[in-house]
């Protein structure tokens, strides 16, 4: 089943060199390289392709565990008030065990090259695809909390080779899209402090070691902590930036409040007052959830499925954006990796950074913003006090937390009519204030 709006990988659109890496890689499962590491031996600056396969153990390992899974009484009420339905959750597990294929999102993903490379004491995995059309703009994009570098997956052709896709060549991207560390195939870090700003800090030491003097970055979930982190330090060649998860509510909130800012208050509340539970277990026991998230894929499932389901509008059938196929994709990930503690310490870390606030703070740099329904949100009116140099803003009446999965298409318009000005400039115009 495919949803509306989503598509599968266009093998043909990927460069083929991806296929020669396959030599150079190395295997990963549950948390630990089986193999030959890609650090061994490294030098401080080296590149090292990376090609990802699942040793078949793991595989037949989670099937069996899903076999076994002990599931609890039925939620009392009729809806997601309490968390995923047990019906809901039981279709997707017996479809993750009995019809869903890995192998299929394997083959595909390794189709991109893929690297990884030591900043900082981690080795940080990454994608990386240089378009065919000359003067392409190279852009950073980072994914958050529960996605992984899939999330992207689907837009990495157009962005690259436009032509191929409808659009026009000098539109062109060159693609680096990061592993966040402790997410998939980056390592986990051993030591406190991997934080957005310390993550953002890598980013820029990655885009210098590709030899990029002039970027632009984007990010939606944590990923826009981190690309709002990098424009706040001001690396060499970051020229701009685009959120599709702004943070613009002030930490004082005014008294007085517009219509559209006062139902921006009243939403971020109902979140954190009923959907908020997952932030407040990771942000304060990322090792207690951890142990359980670690030893039961059911338990991994209903965890990020719930997200999903927030996410893309909270209807209560998030099949209706993403298929069980894209869902299962990203939830097998964070399962064979063994990344369910490692991933939530990244909210440890930001809380601990950033405490109560509202916003990850002002920027300075160029920054565009594309707003999407199924999503917390952003009031225009406060914008420009946090981003004085926005010289994009879009309001979209499709899409949610996952655009980029949900509507590839609307994603990467998007992005190609924010960067226009910046292909010209690097200080392009801001936007007229809308009423």
């Amino acid at each position: 089943m495919v949803a509306a709006g989503a598509r599968p990988f266009h093998r043909s659109k990927v460069p083929a060199r991806a296929k020669v890496l396959a030599t150079a890689g190395v295997s990963l499962a549950t948390g630990a390289l089986s193999g030959a590491d890609p650090a061994t031996g490294q030098k401080s600056e080296e590149i090292v392709p990376f090609v990802y396969h699942a040793p078949q153990k793991a595989l037949d390992d989670l099937k069996q565990r899903l076999t076994q899974t002990r599931w609890p009484e039925h939620e009392t009420t009729n809806d997601w008030s309490e968390g995923v339905p047990l019906e809901k959750l039981r279709a997707l597990v017996e479809y993750w065990r009995t019809d869903y294929d890995w192998r299929r999102c394997e083959e595909a993903l390794n189709r991109f090259p893929q690297f990884r490379t030591k900043i900082d004491g981690l080795n940080i995995h990454f994608i990386h695809v240089r378009s065919k059309h000359p003067n392409a703009l190279p852009i950073i994009l980072t994914h958050g909390w529960p996605s992984t570098i899939l999330l992207f997956r689907e837009v990495i052709g157009p962005l690259t080779d436009p032509t191929a896709y409808g659009g026009k060549g000098e539109d062109a991207f060159d693609v680096v899209v990061p592993s966040l560390p402790g997410f998939g195939f980056s390592e986990k870090s051993t030591e406190r402090g991997w934080n957005a700003q310390r993550t953002a800090r890598a980013w820029a030491v990655l885009m210098q070691r590709l030899g990029y003097k002039r970027y632009v970055a984007q990010g939606g979930d944590w990923g826009a902590f981190v690309a709002t982190a990098l424009a706040q330090q001001h690396p060499p060649g970051l020229v701009a930036i685009h959120l599709n998860f702004p943070q613009v509510v002030p930490d004082r909130i005014p008294e007085k409040l517009t219509p559209d800012q006062q139902r921006a208050v009243e939403i971020l509340n109902h979140f954190r007052n009923e959907g908020s539970g997952y932030l407040v277990m990771q942000s304060t026991r990322p090792q207690t959830i951890g142990y359980a998230l670690m030893d039961s894929p059911a338990g991994q499932a209903a965890w990020i499925y719930d997200i999903f389901n927030a996410g893309t509008g909270d209807h209560g059938n998030p099949e209706e954006a993403l298929s069980r196929d894209q869902m299962l994709d990203e939830i097998t990930l964070y399962w064979l990796t063994g990344t369910a503690a490692s991933s939530a310490r990244f909210y440890f870390e930001q809380r601990a950074l950033l405490g109560r606030t509202n916003n990850a703070g002002r920027v300075d740099l160029p920054v565009g913003v594309s707003r999407f329904p199924n999503d917390l949100p952003a009031p225009r009116s406060w914008a420009s006090d946090m981003y004085p140099n926005l010289f994009y803003w879009n309001e979209l009446n499709r899409g949610g937390h996952f655009v980029s999965l949900e509507k590839p298409e609307l994603f990467t318009e998007e992005l190609r009519k924010c960067f226009r000005k910046v292909r010209q400039s690097d200080h392009p115009d801001t936007i007229p204030e809308k009423e």
